[in-house]
């Protein structure tokens, strides 16, 4: 291979996965599995995850629970859906992984995250509160305040 057909085929896998990472931001609620991601971009589960990896920093499944508990988070925020209504409604099918996902990801519970955040983001614009109220991305949310000594 050429430089430059190298150069246009690394093009064409950032495209394919720009798709896969769109189709999960807009699918998230979708029973969405690494198998059939790969498909949908015609890859392969281990290509798909080692390129995505490579291209955005987490794996394939890592962004796609990002992306259900970043959802969860404004859910619960509004109070008006108990946590396991959320934990459906965004997709997880199980209410344990998703609770600790949730714990790793926010520092707390998702119950204790809707009592103590509920109208945090009143009167904020959508797009503000999507960015200050993001969870932690490639790392654990710290357990407690880190000391400033």
């Amino acid at each position: 291979m050429t430089s430059g057909s190298v150069a246009t085929q690394h093009l064409r896998d950032l495209a394919r996965l720009r798709r896969v990472k769109d189709r999960i931001d807009r699918e998230y609620a979708q029973p969405l599995d690494v198998e059939a991601l790969a498909r949908g971009a015609h890859m392969s589960a281990g290509h798909l995850s080692r390129e995505f990896r490579q291209a955005y920093g987490e794996s394939p499944y890592a962004y796609l629970m990002t992306r259900r508990i970043e959802r969860a988070m404004a859910l619960l925020r509004r109070g008006d859906l108990s946590v396991t209504e959320v934990c459906f409604a965004v997709g997880c099918s199980s209410l344990g992984t998703f609770s600790t996902r949730f714990t790793e990801l926010v520092g707390v519970p998702p119950s204790v995250y809707r009592r103590e955040h509920a109208r945090a983001t009143v009167g904020m614009p959508s797009c503000v509160a999507k960015q200050v109220t993001r969870p932690v991305r490639n790392r654990e949310a710290p357990a407690t305040e880190p000391s400033l000594a």
